[in-house]
């Protein structure tokens, strides 16, 4: 019974690896996108080109705890 709950933490860990590297990869592509958007596009989501920019630029582990890709 040990072994079986030693091995359900290892799973455990794993899932919570490929969890963190997927929400870095989309924080990282939404930032991509947002960067591409056009001006009518920035218009309609009430950013300027800089503020777009700025964030386009930005690391893709800063991010706020409470995004979800």
């Amino acid at each position: 019974m040990a072994h079986t709950i030693a091995r359900g933490r290892k799973t455990v860990r794993r899932a919570s690896l490929i969890a963190l590297f997927s929400h870095f990869y989309g924080v990282w592509r939404q930032r991509q996108t947002l960067g591409k958007l056009d001006s009518a596009a920035l218009h309609d989501i009430g950013i300027t080109r800089g503020e777009a920019f700025a964030e386009s630029r930005r690391a893709f582990w800063d991010a706020p705890t409470g995004w979800r890709n």
